[in-house]
């Protein structure tokens, strides 16, 4: 299980290197807006925070914006799906270990996220910058409410008790109609860990199934939707490399130094200020466009 596992992670890690190494090569006289030394830092810290568990996108999403590294937020869903594709790879590369959980239910959980992020980008990249702004403004404050959950215990409290290693029947059934949508959520930035452990909690599988659910979702869907996110140019060149180069550094950092920091009033800190950039989002997208000769 293992070995397949991380057979699949460098696969896709190689294929959205190619992807996105082409793309780069055939615009390398213009890589658009952003400051490398600026987004490498978002990178850095977005990609720590996530490998001790706060999570990438939101943050990266608050940094963003308070940086003004992107010149338009319609592009700001590709670039994170492109930016943290190979960060996450890394991480699940260098986290996986053997979970005893179900073969199939494993599978059938990353195959339906896979497939339902390729499904959302196709359609997120058709949205003009107002619907984005409104929908990125509403991803960042569910996944804060969902973070918040998540340090109060209160998803965990739905786990108790629970000691199932596979889906079965209508559950499977359930589990991997969910997961499609959370993946295809995952394209207009609402992060997949918190509504994935909610759902394989309520499931009845036992809460140490949600890590491999959750890290080889995210690791398999990320690269195949930013497939059609760099087939559209809908993301910041520069700005991804950077955060890619960056959060590869920053994720080794944390694994290997400082995995039990106590993170709790730092993450309740990001919440906060997530909601507020999420409000600010929402309000950008009830402006009136502004014209462009």
């Amino acid at each position: 299980m293992v070995t397949l596992l991380l057979v699949i992670y460098v696969g896709l890690m190689l294929m959205h290197t190619f992807v996105m190494g082409r793309d780069l090569v055939k615009h390398k006289s213009d890589l658009g807006k952003g400051n490398w030394f600026v987004s490498g830092i978002i990178g850095f810290v977005t990609d720590f925070l996530d490998t001790l568990g706060i999570g990438s996108f939101a943050p990266t999403a608050m940094l963003l914006d308070f940086t003004k590294q992107l010149g338009h937020d319609r592009l700001l869903p590709g670039t994170l799906n492109v930016a943290h594709a190979i960060p996450v790879l890394v991480e699940a590369f260098i986290f996986t270990t053997v979970v005893e959980v179900s073969p199939v239910t494993l599978f059938s959980l990353i195959i339906a996220a896979t497939v339902g992020s390729f499904v959302g980008s196709k359609f997120v990249t058709k949205l003009p910058e107002k619907k984005v702004q409104f929908w990125m403004g509403w991803a960042l404050i569910i996944t804060a409410v969902l973070m918040g959950l998540r340090q109060t215990g209160m998803l965990n409290m739905l786990g108790e008790g629970n000691t199932a290693t596979a889906l079965t029947g209508a559950k499977l059934v359930i589990g991997v109609v969910v997961n499609f949508i959370l993946g295809a959520l995952m394209t207009i930035g609402v992060g997949l860990y918190a509504p994935c452990m909610a759902m394989v909690y309520m499931l009845g599988l036992s809460p140490l199934v949600a890590f491999p659910v959750m890290m080889g979702s995210c690791a398999g869907l990320m690269p195949v939707a930013s497939i059609n996110f760099v087939k559209e140019g809908d993301y910041a060149r520069k700005v991804s490399l950077a955060i890619t180069i960056g959060g590869i550094i920053g994720l080794i950092i944390a694994a290997k130094f400082v995995t039990g920091l106590n993170l709790d009033i730092l993450t309740w800190i990001i919440i906060v200020v997530i909601v507020y950039t999420g409000i600010t989002y929402i309000l950008k997208s009830r402006k009136p466009a502004v014209a462009v000769d």
